[in-house]
């Protein structure tokens, strides 16, 4: 398997997704197609790569676990284990990607605020969403909520 192209249509794909949460009008269908195929697709791809590597049908990080960093470092040392952790990233990422434009959303931010936020989180996950974690507080105490 060539994982350059795992990686780089995983990559595209993603990139794809955060361009219509970003630009595209919000519309349920789009929401639930970005939830359920975007980040699914992510999701489901994460489990084939790490269920062949745990089995050992996809050769390249043996002796690699989650129980000490030599074991992450020796899984992510090869092309299948870092495109695990990479595709880890990118379903994450927009999935809270996703929950932010929903928040932001249901508490009247605009999308021009929102914007910057979400390429934030796209580009350096915790980051992007450290900053609606803040820039949400005010709006989220005006509301009552904080869920």
């Amino acid at each position: 398997m060539d994982w350059n192209i795992v990686f780089s249509a995983a990559n595209m794909f993603a990139i794809a997704a955060w361009a219509a949460l970003i630009l595209l009008p919000r519309w349920p269908a789009l929401l639930s197609a970005l939830l359920y195929l975007g980040v699914g697709l992510l999701c489901l791809l994460y489990t084939f790569i790490i269920g062949g590597l745990l089995s050992g049908i996809i050769p390249g990080s043996e002796g690699g676990d989650f129980s000490s960093i030599d074991g992450v470092r020796t899984l992510f040392s090869s092309d299948p284990g870092l495109t695990l952790g990479w595709v880890h990233y990118l379903a994450f990422d927009l999935f809270v990607g996703l929950w932010i434009a929903r928040d932001a959303d249901s508490k009247d931010f605009s999308r021009i605020l929102q914007a910057p936020i979400l390429l934030a989180t796209f580009l350096f996950g915790p980051v992007g969403l450290g900053i609606w974690l803040l820039v949400r507080e005010p709006a989220a105490r005006r509301q009552g909520r904080f869920s």
